[in-house]
């Protein structure tokens, strides 16, 4: 059994192969080669622009892949959404020129440009706008003012829409990168259960990636203060020292604490102490 999976070409293609890699699917090759070599023979992979997945997903040419939430939604493509892995988010925006109000909009005909056909029509439909619309393909916030007098485009900072003079009227829906199956696959048994191994290893390096493993050394007299310290994911793991007075502390904390956490032990009475990176965080 071969489970068909397809991987987004382009801006998303970077993170999805190193989770891959993190799980232990190391896919060998550049984004010019469209049918890669993966290390795990259950698997035949494919590379696609991430607009085209969902919906071949969604009509079983592909058991499972990786897709952005904006294009789902788009196409309505009918997939499982797996595992949000909340890469490359971006905001799906409407904007007009800044000397430009909606309410001067609704009082004339507009041309509308994006690369969103559905969700654009919708958004228009909802404000009441009568338009035309016109398909972009890329570097849609060019269009303003001349040839557009409204766009909607995805935006990660807000940083493009300002450099060409735009502003956000409208937010429509946030994005980011989803793990998602066909519904045929998951009703298979076998790809299911594949599919799901992966959805859990997926989970447990995101996981894996929030936290550091703290281990230190303490004096008997300071034991219970520094366990209160730690936010551990349960409780800190701690073990009497071989031949001497004192305990081994050890928790799995999130990332952003340590900088605070680590002069707040030490002052504490803890020593020895030791950060490592957590690979893998599987409850």
């Amino acid at each position: 059994m071969k489970i068909n999976l397809v991987i987004p070409k382009g801006r998303m293609f970077d993170n999805v192969a190193t989770l891959m890699d993190d799980i232990g699917i190391s896919i060998k090759g550049t984004e010019r080669n469209y049918r890669p070599y993966v290390t795990d023979p259950r698997f035949a992979v494919k590379l696609l622009k991430s607009q085209n997945i969902p919906v071949l997903v969604s009509l079983g040419q592909h058991d499972c892949g990786f897709a952005g939430l904006d294009w789902i939604a788009e196409q309505n493509a009918e997939v499982i959404q797996v595992l949000d892995l909340g890469f490359d988010p971006v905001e799906i925006v409407a904007c007009i020129p800044e000397f430009e109000s909606l309410d001067k909009l609704r009082q004339r005909p507009i041309i509308a440009v994006s690369e969103y056909r559905m969700l654009t029509t919708q958004y228009l439909d909802r404000e009441g706008l009568e338009y035309t619309f016109l398909q972009s393909y890329g570097a849609t916030e060019v269009f303003p003012p001349e040839d557009a007098d409204l766009i909607v485009d995805n935006t990660a900072t807000g940083s493009t829409i300002k450099a060409n003079r735009l502003k956000i009227v409208g937010r429509i829906m946030s994005s980011s990168t989803q793990f998602i199956a066909c519904p045929k696959a998951m009703d298979d048994p076998d790809r299911r259960q594949v599919i799901e191994d992966m959805a859990l290893l997926f989970r447990s390096v995101l996981e894996g990636r929030k936290r550091v493993l703290l281990e230190m050394n303490c004096p008997d007299q300071n034991l219970q203060t520094i366990v209160n310290m730690l936010p551990a994911m349960k409780s800190p793991t701690i073990c009497k020292l071989f031949d001497q007075d004192g305990y081994s502390v050890k928790a799995a904390v999130l990332k952003d604490t340590v900088r605070d956490l680590v002069p707040k032990l030490r002052f504490a009475g803890a020593t020895d102490i030791l950060e490592t990176p957590i690979r893998k965080v599987i409850p």
